[in-house]
């Protein structure tokens, strides 16, 4: 069914609107993805991580206009988020540089985080410099994480053509495990 489907057409012509959107959401596996097809030639690094740096820090820009404005309605709503709440509470009391710049590595938090950050009535200039500053470094990381797990599967597969789909499932399948044990150990 597969073999029919031109996936390194599909990866040019809708691989960085693929990874926008990705990124505008959660965004790891797509750039995990998207800096494996950057090795592949397929994609360009630098556009990857220019995409996935501009929607990343617009989705946590618009969120955290969401808790400037709608904060004090909406976070008591957010029963079942009340721990992660705590916890970016905490740490833009401390800390508050190092919560905008680490919330969007902080498993769980890459949602609530920029709500509560707005909330707190943190400096929209202060939260936009260093959130693009934390976006520029994630999208980095995780990119040339791709990237480097490319090179990687290279040298033991030889050519990838053939294996693409087999390593997006695969990408995405292992981040679906990681997330549910998260996901199981933060309720213990």
């Amino acid at each position: 069914m597969f073999e029919h489907i031109d996936f390194s057409y599909l990866l040019a012509t809708y691989g960085y609107l693929a990874i926008f959107v990705g990124c505008l959401l959660e965004g790891e596996t797509i750039l995990i993805l998207g800096g494996m097809a950057a090795h592949q030639h397929v994609l360009k690094l630098l556009p990857v991580i220019g995409y996935a740096s501009l929607a990343g820090m617009l989705g946590d820009q618009l969120l955290f206009w969401i808790g400037r404005y709608f904060g004090a309605r909406l976070l008591p709503r957010l029963h079942k988020q009340q721990a992660m709440i705590d916890k970016v509470t905490q740490l833009i009391n401390t800390h508050p540089l190092v919560s905008i710049f680490s919330v969007r590595f902080l498993y769980g938090m890459r949602l609530v985080g920029p709500l509560v950050i707005g909330a707190s009535r943190v400096s929209p200039v202060k939260f936009t410099c260093i959130n693009l500053l934390g976006a520029l470094v994630w999208a980095t990381l995780f990119a040339s994480v791709g990237y480097g797990a490319g090179e990687f599967l290279e040298r033991i597969l030889g050519d990838l053509k053939a294996y693409r789909l087999p390593i997006a499932v695969g990408v995405v399948g292992l981040m679906a495990v990681i997330a549910v044990v998260r996901h199981y150990r933060a309720k213990k």
